[in-house]
């Protein structure tokens, strides 16, 4: 049976494990003949002498055991029984790290997750009652923010956005594809806020150190090396690295992706404007384009505002754009 197996792993081959080794190997045999009395005498729903129902107790047995057969590597005696207790100990201890680490990230992280819906709801959606009930008829936001889809970056928690105030996209890199490019999750977003909700300001948001200009600026030209999604979707801001490798070969490797990161913002504000129905808009000026970065490190905020001159951007003025309202948060 499974307690003879577990014995035989603990005893080492040339038998010099010596008399503290047979002395436990003594007490697991007694453990043995405790546990197979315990199933003879208990009680079972079934007819007396059921092999079946003695099979699944048995079975149960085994499954507490099945840890130890597992780790195999810290079963074996050695020379002493100091040792023994030891790896014993090393093993047990391996097998709580797991357990804490799936409790940590499963159902207490969800725990936490209710109280922190819960304390929403009685601090903010009850004490606004009326504004929430009228959210789930409508929204009329006034903005769109383009952002990162980054977890350090969270815009409504950073400025201090309210539901209903902002219709909102995150992706990775904050980029805005050129139309040329065909459908996206982003184009689809903006169609519907500018032409549906009739936003009145679009905000893009970028970072420092931002993983998807990283890929950028590392991944290769040709377009038959791109391997990963991640890399088919940053290559819409190519234009944006090749105007940094232009103007910052002579920095490192992280002052370029920095300044990739807000050469990036402004290729997608320009974007923006291969959009027919977006260009109208900001020409009549019932739609206004932000820029934005925030810096992680040091909790700053830089803002500006596209100053449209009234004629579409060429490839030759990409980066070179006017801006105005240029302030930095600190």
């Amino acid at each position: 049976m499974i307690l003879n197996e577990i014995s035989r792993y603990f005893v080492d081959d040339d038998n010099s494990s010596g008399s503290k080794s047979r002395s436990i190997i003594s007490s697991m045999a007694a453990l043995k003949t405790s546990v197979e009395s315990t199933f003879a005498s208990s009680p079972i729903n079934r007819p007396a002498g059921s092999k079946t129902m003695k099979l699944e107790k048995i079975r149960d047995a085994q499954q507490g055991f099945t840890p130890v057969l597992k780790r195999r590597s810290f079963s074996k005696l050695e020379t002493s029984s100091s040792s023994t207790a030891a790896a014993l100990t090393r093993d047990r201890t391996s097998y709580k790290v797991q357990d804490g680490a799936k409790s940590c990230g499963g159902l207490d992280y969800f725990e936490e997750m209710k109280q922190r819906f819960l304390s929403f709801k009685k601090n903010k959606y009850f004490e606004e009652l009326e504004h929430f009930q009228n959210l789930a008829k409508a929204q009329s936001p006034k903005f769109m923010v383009i952002a990162c889809a980054d977890s350090r970056v969270c815009p409504s928690y950073i400025l201090g956005l309210q539901p209903g105030e902002t219709f909102m996209i995150r992706n990775v890199a904050n980029l805005v594809p050129p139309l040329e490019n065909g459908p996206s999750e982003t184009n689809a977003a903006l169609e519907f806020a500018v032409n549906t909700l009739e936003v009145q300001n679009i905000l893009v948001i970028g970072h420092s150190d931002c993983g998807g200009i990283q890929a950028l600026m590392r991944m290769q030209d040709d377009v038959d090396s791109r391997q990963s999604l991640t890399e088919n979707w940053v290559v819409n801001a190519k234009v944006a690295k090749f105007r940094t490798k232009a103007y910052t070969a002579h920095l490192s490797f992280d002052q370029q992706c920095r300044h990739c990161e807000k050469e990036s913002i402004s290729r997608s504000i320009l974007n923006l404007l291969t959009y027919p129905w977006i260009e109208e808009r900001v020409r009549k000026e019932l739609l206004f384009i932000h820029g934005g970065y925030y810096d992680l490190l040091n909790c700053t905020f830089e803002k500006w505002t596209l100053d449209y001159k009234g004629r579409k951007v060429d490839e030759e003025e990409v980066g070179r754009h006017s801006i105005k309202d240029h302030s930095f948060w600190s």
